[in-house]
């Protein structure tokens, strides 16, 4: 168990280490990020939405802060906020929902935040960040208005969901509005394949603040992941090898 801990402490100094030194390093940063196309199109679509005057509305899920799905959520709070401040010239501020009371208090502290630090806190409204519902299925049905009466031009799912996260993106569809999704549910992710123009997988969930430039400590620990994955899989080649070979 010692053993166990300091590797744990080990890999958690390393981690923070790395995410510093790249934080650091902003000419590495900016040229690392792989390109992928559902992140072009995100960033498109938010333009168009501050050109055209139309309302982004993004969708934070039900898992509430303090669940093991928790992270899904404030991924979705970090898009959010970003999001607040590229389209604060907009006629139209963008609109949270969740299925989650301390998601939706977060979602209005992140508004409030995000207008204070452009010195625009007049355009700060409480009811801009809204429980929709306490269960996943009044959740969804209390966010659908949303996509036929508050000219929503972009609906984001970024957050913990079930497989009924599909009626929002389908409503969002017949309004012929641009949809993207990210979740760490599978049965949501199997759903949104059919039902989102643009579907994340996996860790692309926690990559959407890097790509949208929320600040140079997300692109770092963007990198850092890739960096530990190499190095595990770098550990299990190294072990099946030296295990074939009889050494261990």
């Amino acid at each position: 168990m010692m053993v166990e801990a300091i590797m744990a402490l080990a890999l958690i100094a390393v981690t923070a280490g790395l995410i510093l030194l790249l934080t650091l390093q902003r000419n590495i940063l900016r040229s690392g990020l792989r390109q992928l196309p559902a992140f072009d199109r995100l960033r498109q679509a938010i333009g168009l939405a501050v050109e055209n005057g139309t309302r982004i509305h993004i969708t934070l899920g039900k898992a509430g802060i303090a669940s093991s799905t928790s992270a899904a959520g404030l991924a979705g709070l970090t898009t959010l906020e970003r999001i607040a401040r590229v389209s604060s010239i907009s006629d139209r501020p963008p609109l949270a929902s969740s299925g989650e009371g301390t998601l939706t208090l977060l979602s209005q502290d992140t508004l409030r935040a995000a207008y204070r630090q452009m010195n625009q806190l007049e355009l700060y409204d409480p009811h801009r960040g809204r429980l929709t519902g306490p269960t996943s299925f009044s959740y969804i049905a209390g966010a659908l208005p949303i996509a036929d009466g508050e000219n929503v031009s972009a609906h984001l799912a970024i957050g913990n969901f079930g497989p009924e996260i599909a009626l929002l993106m389908e409503a969002g569809e017949q309004q012929e509005a641009f949809t993207l999704a990210a979740t760490d549910s599978l049965s949501a992710q199997a759903a949104l394949f059919t039902s989102s123009q643009e579907t994340l997988i996996g860790e692309e969930l926690f990559a959407i603040p890097a790509y949208l430039n929320s600040g140079a400590v997300y692109t770092a620990s963007l990198q850092v992941q890739d960096i530990l994955r190499w190095g595990v899989i770098v550990v299990i080649v190294a072990g099946s090898i030296l295990k074939l070979l009889g050494v261990v």
